[in-house]
């Protein structure tokens, strides 16, 4: 994927994340988190299948990359001690 396809499948994923942990924290940073997450996730699916994880646009790695982003989200969540939630 080019580097324009990473920022909007990082925002996608960043995005269900904010809404799955109900968190705002703003455009960019779910796009921080969303790529991060999901590379994240690449590597740990690496790890733990052994299977040798592409970096290309399928459902499967959509649904990897939002749960990067949703562990991510949390560890943030975590270290930082605040939610940004929702009223």
């Amino acid at each position: 994927m080019g580097w324009l396809s990473w920022i909007v499948f990082g925002a996608l994923a960043g995005w269900i994340a904010s809404l799955v942990v109900r968190d705002r924290r703003g455009c960019i940073m779910n796009v921080i988190v969303g790529i991060l997450g999901a590379v994240l996730a690449g590597f740990i699916y690496q790890w733990t299948t052994g299977k040798a994880w592409t970096y290309e646009w399928s459902w499967s790695s959509f649904g990897v990359a939002c749960l990067g982003a949703i562990g991510l989200l949390l560890i943030i969540n975590l270290i930082t001690g605040t939610s940004r939630s929702r009223s």
